[in-house]
């Protein structure tokens, strides 16, 4: 453990530095991780039309795929179809109802993280925060190596580094929060969602 702490300690500055804005990065994900699921918690989460809608899905989906699972030839029972079309189409339209009502807590994170944003490029412009283990593809490299000088495209730029972590961290909060979608909630299609495949003989 000594020698390992007395080599880190004549590890290149760079390193150093690098190592230290990366740890912060993976912070400010957090953080702000946490930021947003707070303010959809008081602008969504916690408001009677989200629960009501929420549990209305999960309630008829589940009653849905008990109908479906009772049926093994639909084509033989149009009336059975209709009904189960039109339950489709309401389950689809609460789906919508329930996007609605999230869409104001997404303006107001918008808003916040754009403003966030701003800072921090402005804080790790110019500065290399990692290295990747890899060359990314063409069109990545403007955000993996966004305002960094030189020609090496492994060197990560803030922004690149902060979006993986975000989008890796959100969700995890998002479970351990107990916020994440139920699977009832995500089967459900939404605006543009395929018709469904009935079983056929």
């Amino acid at each position: 453990c000594l020698l390992i702490s007395y080599q880190f300690l004549f590890l290149p500055t760079r390193l150093l530095i690098m190592f230290a804005d990366t740890l912060l990065i993976v912070g400010i994900s957090i953080c702000t991780a946490l930021f947003a699921e707070g303010v959809t918690y008081i602008l969504v989460y916690r408001t009677e039309k989200y629960k009501k809608l929420k549990a209305s899905i999960e309630k008829q989906t589940k009653r849905l795929d008990k109908k479906k699972e009772t049926i093994t030839d639909i084509s033989k029972q149009p009336g059975h179809k209709k009904k189960i079309e039109k339950e489709e189409e309401r389950l689809k339209s609460e789906k919508r109802d329930l996007s609605y009502v999230k869409m104001q807590s997404m303006f107001v994170i918008g808003f916040i993280f754009t403003s966030l944003m701003g800072m921090f490029n402005s804080i790790f412009d110019g500065r290399v925060v990692g290295k990747l283990p890899f060359t990314p593809i063409s069109f990545i490299q403007g955000i993996s190596h966004r305002n960094l000088p030189g020609d090496d495209f492994t060197d990560c730029s803030f922004i690149f580094l902060y979006i993986l972590c975000t989008m890796s961290v959100r969700q995890n909060i998002q479970k351990m929060l107990g916020f994440a979608p139920s699977r009832a909630v995500n089967k459900v299609g939404g605006i543009f969602s395929p018709p469904t495949n009935f079983k056929q003989s």
